[in-house]
């Protein structure tokens, strides 16, 4: 599912969306997300943004604006 720019295949970079998030595979679902890379107890929000956070600092570093911008969009409330 990783292509060649080191994000999923499936991700619109343009859009910042998923192109099949309605047929999205299970580890791509937060609520599937403890079930298949965690442990009991954790909290499947909380996995979901250290696997994003993961993501953009491999590909980009931490210091990029695509990090910055996702740290403040976490922040903010729901």
């Amino acid at each position: 599912m990783v292509g060649e720019d080191g994000w999923c295949r499936h991700f619109d970079t343009g859009s910042r969306r998923c192109r099949i998030y309605a047929e999205r595979p299970d580890f791509c679902r937060v609520d599937q997300l403890v079930a298949l890379f965690g442990q009991p107890g954790d909290d499947p929000e909380a996995l979901a943004i250290a696997s994003c956070k993961q993501q953009i600092r491999a590909e980009l570093g931490g210091r990029h604006t695509v990090m910055h911008r996702f740290l403040r969009t976490i922040a903010q409330p729901s």
